[in-house]
């Protein structure tokens, strides 16, 4: 719960965004998420300010800053128009922290939770976005960054490996470098009765300099959604494999909000590949309530080990789980809440609490 506050100046829009959910969620005992994105941080204060013109030839600026409780995000995107045949360019400058417990947290209670293992990333990145004029029900976008990534310690200063002594960086020292091209493709279609979508993202790492990352990152997600009378069925298959120089932190982290509910954040595992399947029914009780039912697993398909390091062979990662449950969701002026219960296959069970769209 928050407040929102839209200051206008000149012809720049300044919005201020305030949020205290994370102490309801703390003095409740509950994991707090926004949306169905998965946990977050939990987001406390956000500031963006928006220009439309900043040149006078209808140049648009974004600036967003977002801080959370253990990380942040600082967002600059600059916007040249352009005739809408042609692609749109955006310039992005952006830098995050954040702390990476997918990979090196540790998991405690039978993996329903994960705790920070002391690893945080410190990711800057600047680089171009062209986004391809929309055709029929396919959208692409392509970019180019140059990435930084130097991991930190809770305390703020660099480290190059973690508590058990492994290299939490592919160079082995304090951070990474690597210039990554990038092809996102998205298809979408729908209807009164149902959904399709599809989304595909190949990453390349550009060896410009000998000591840069080289590397090839697929990853997809396929969803569908079938009205049955009253109820909504959602299912969605994501999958993706990484080849090619990598550090521990690239792996793909399996299990939490938006993987394998019942499980901590990564708490499944992590691999050089994944697949995750989740299947939803939906169905409303009133006016404003609805409930659902949820099956949900995932798996590294035995690529843990080629991780750096090994990290999930070290916390003892099952390396694929189940995790099943129940969630209710209320819808009213005041915002959108949202409870789920979830239960793992160690019989170990997570109550979630979400809340979004806050009304200002």
């Amino acid at each position: 719960m928050g407040a929102r506050k839209s200051i206008h100046a000149g012809k720049a829009t300044i919005d201020v965004n305030v949020d205290f959910t994370h102490k309801l969620c703390t003095a409740l005992m509950l994991q707090p998420f926004r949306d169905s994105g998965g946990p977050l941080s939990q987001v406390i204060g956000s500031l963006c300010i928006k220009h439309p013109n900043l040149f006078g030839r209808s140049e648009k600026l974004d600036v967003s800053w977002d801080k959370g409780l253990f990380d942040s995000n600082i967002l600059i995107a600059y916007r040249r128009p352009r005739p809408e045949w042609l692609a749109q360019q955006s310039f992005i400058i952006q830098h995050s922290l954040s702390p990476e417990i997918g990979v090196h947290g540790f998991t405690t209670d039978n993996f329903s939770r994960s705790v920070s293992g002391g690893v945080n990333l410190s990711r800057f990145s600047v680089g171009m976005d062209l986004n391809d004029p929309a055709s029929s029900n396919w959208s692409n976008t392509t970019s180019i960054r140059f990435e930084h990534v130097r991991p930190i310690s809770d305390d703020g200063r660099s480290v190059s490996r973690d508590r058990d002594g492994f290299p939490v960086t592919c160079s082995g020292t304090f951070h990474d470098s690597m210039v990554v091209l990038k092809q996102e493709s998205q298809f979408a279609k729908a209807n009164d009765h149902s959904f399709t979508q599809l989304n595909m993202q190949i990453e390349q790492g550009i060896p410009v300099l000998s000591k840069w990352l080289i590397f090839n990152r697929f990853k997809f997600v396929a969803s569908k959604g079938v009205r049955l009378g009253p109820a909504f069925l959602l299912s969605s298959l994501t999958g993706g494999s990484i080849v090619g120089d990598m550090a521990p932190y690239q792996a793909f982290a399996i299990g939490g909000l938006g993987s394998v509910r019942g499980y901590g954040e990564g708490a499944v595992g992590s691999g050089t590949s994944c697949l995750v399947a989740n299947s939803e029914l939906t169905f409303p009780l009133n006016k404003i309530l609805e409930g659902a039912v949820f099956l949900d697993f995932g798996t590294d398909l035995g690529s843990g080990r080629h991780v750096p390091g090994n990290p999930a062979l070290r916390q003892g990662k099952p390396g694929s789980g189940v995790g099943l449950g129940y969630s209710l969701r209320m819808k009213s002026r005041l915002g959108h809440f949202q409870v789920d219960y979830a239960i793992n296959a160690f019989q170990e069970r997570t109550v979630y609490f979400g809340i979004s769209n806050l009304a200002s």
